[in-house]
C-alpha cells in the first residue's frame, strides 16, 4: 500500500506553451489535496481548475434560499434522488499503462497516490478496455478465429498480461 501524505502540497506548474499548464508530479514531488470531508448541512465545498492556473482550488459557501440573486441559479431538490453514484474514476488504456510503466518506481507511486489516495483525488473505480481501443498501439482482439463460438482460441495478449492484469 502507498502511504498517504497529510495536508495539501501546492501545484508546481509546468508550462508546455499554448496555455497548457500541468502540475509537476515526479519521483520526488507531487501536489496533493487535503482529505475530503463532507460539508455541513446547507453548505458546499467547490473545487475549481482553470487555464489561468487554478488547480482544484478549494472554496466553501452556503446555499441560499433567495431567488433574487443575479447570475447562475442552481436549484437542488434533495428530496428526490435519481441515481446512486458508485464512485469516480478514469480509464486505464494501453497508452496510459505504457506511459505509467516508463516512469521510475517512485514516480509511479506518486502518480498512483495522486489518483487513488486520500491525499489525491480519491478515484475508486477504473475502466479497463477489453482488447484494443483507439489508445492501443496496434489492433488486437481476444479471439480472431472465425465462428469460434465456444471461445476455444480465446487468450489474453501481452498488452493485457503486462499492462492491465
Amino acid at each position: 500500500t502507498l502511504p498517504c501524505l497529510l495536508g495539501a502540497r501546492p501545484c508546481i506548474p509546468k508550462d508546455f506553451g499554448h496555455g497548457s499548464l500541468v502540475c509537476v508530479c515526479n519521483a520526488t514531488y507531487c501536489d496533493t489535496l487535503d482529505p475530503l470531508v463532507l460539508p455541513a448541512p446547507g453548505s458546499y465545498i467547490k473545487y475549481e481548475s482553470s487555464k489561468a492556473g487554478k488547480r482544484l482550488e478549494r472554496s466553501e459557501g452556503r446555499f441560499q434560499s433567495s431567488l433574487h440573486s443575479p447570475g447562475l441559479l442552481l436549484t437542488l431538490n434533495i428530496s428526490t434522488l435519481y441515481q446512486h453514484v458508485k464512485g469516480f474514476g478514469g480509464s486505464l488504456s494501453d497508452a496510459a499503462a505504457m506511459n505509467i510503466l516508463k516512469l521510475s518506481q517512485p514516480a509511479q507511486d506518486n502518480l498512483l497516490r495522486s489518483y487513488f489516495s486520500e491525499s489525491g483525488i480519491e478515484y475508486n473505480l477504473i475502466r479497463v478496455p477489453m482488447a484494443c481501443s483507439d489508445f492501443s498501439v496496434r489492433p488486437y482482439s481476444y479471439d480472431d478465429v472465425p465462428n469460434d463460438y465456444e471461445l476455444k482460441h480465446f487468450r489474453l495478449v501481452d498488452e493485457d498480461v503486462k499492462m492491465k492484469v
